[in-house]
């Protein structure tokens, strides 16, 4: 068999694979929907306002719809609370259940209500890189602003998940991508430190400062220099050299008196350290203490790259 006949058998192979996995999780679900049923039915002759409301949104967790519609005909809540301060919706929103979601909504759900830390079913959606859900809360009115936990936004969640897409519907809807949340950090802060470019080059095109200063005085390339651990190191190559061609400073210097260049050099990200040197970054700039790049590399290697002259 040619290589062009084998192609299609294996789409086509692919596709009967994904059906089975469908078919088991549908299967699945109906199961765990039944349960929750007759669960429901065994408690329902003496259940008063906190068991229907628990059952609600479990029904929510689960995915049963005709449950979830059957206990609000019974007096279950949508202004219930969890331990934790969430509501039906939001329970609805993090399981990814849309149908469950507009169900709630039809029937008068608040569409920003906050749970205990602050967080909205959008917050939730977003936190989950539950694309359809976001676009279901959005479409419906949902505010793109609202804080949820330490002051972050639906778009710092997208930022950090690294969700194009997403970050361009939000701020299309009105979300802002200069706001700092509670910790200083804006969303260019979390994509760039864990290499998401594409990202990144959707906040520089829709009106953030390549140079902004967040809190401790660090800036996007700062970030990218201090990048997590997890971030490929090819991927934060992207990001910086992306941020110094739309003319971030490169020798800057936090409230520490450090630059990029040694806040890389600091944790040892040498792939960093390599971009920022190939751009023409000082090595011989002090910090605050009246140390150089190559004083704070925590190996020989990293320190003779660094070293001056």
């Amino acid at each position: 068999m040619t290589a062009i006949f084998r192609l299609p058998v294996a789409i086509a192979f692919s596709l009967v694979l994904l059906s089975i996995a469908s078919s088991k999780s549908d299967a699945a679900k109906v199961r765990v929907c039944q349960e929750q049923d007759q669960r429901y039915q065994e408690i329902k002759p003496g259940a008063g306002p906190l068991e229907l409301n628990a059952a609600l949104s479990a029904a929510a967790d689960k995915g049963c719809l005709n449950l979830a519609r059957r206990l609000l005909d019974d007096g279950a809540s949508l202004g219930s609370r969890d331990r934790f301060g969430a509501m039906p919706l939001t329970h609805a929103a993090k399981a990814g259940e849309i149908d469950i979601l507009e169900l709630f909504l039809s029937r008068g759900a608040a569409i920003d209500a906050r749970n205990l830390d602050g967080s909205s079913a959008l917050f939730v959606a977003a936190e989950q890189d539950n694309q359809p859900v976001v676009e279901a809360l959005v479409a419906k009115g949902a505010n793109v602003n609202l804080p949820g936990r330490s002051g972050l936004t639906a778009m710092d969640a997208a930022a950090y998940m690294g969700n194009e897409a997403l970050v361009k519907l939000l701020i299309d809807k009105g979300a802002d991508p200069k706001r700092a949340d509670a910790t200083g950090k804006g969303p260019i802060c979390y994509a760039v430190a864990r290499g998401f470019t594409k990202v990144v080059a959707v906040l520089l095109d829709r009106s953030v400062d390549v140079n902004a200063r967040y809190g401790n005085d660090l800036t996007a390339l700062m970030w990218a220099a201090g990048h997590e651990d997890a971030a490929g190191s090819s991927d934060i190559a992207d990001a910086l050299s992306l941020l110094i061609d739309r003319g971030a400073h490169l020798d800057d210097q936090d409230n520490r008196g450090r630059t990029a260049l040694m806040i890389a050099a600091s944790l040892g990200h040498e792939k960093a350290v390599d971009v920022l040197l190939a751009h023409g970054a000082e090595r011989n700039i002090k910090d605050k203490t009246g140390k150089t790049a190559a004083d704070l590399a925590p190996n020989e290697e990293l320190k003779k790259k660094l070293a001056i002259g």
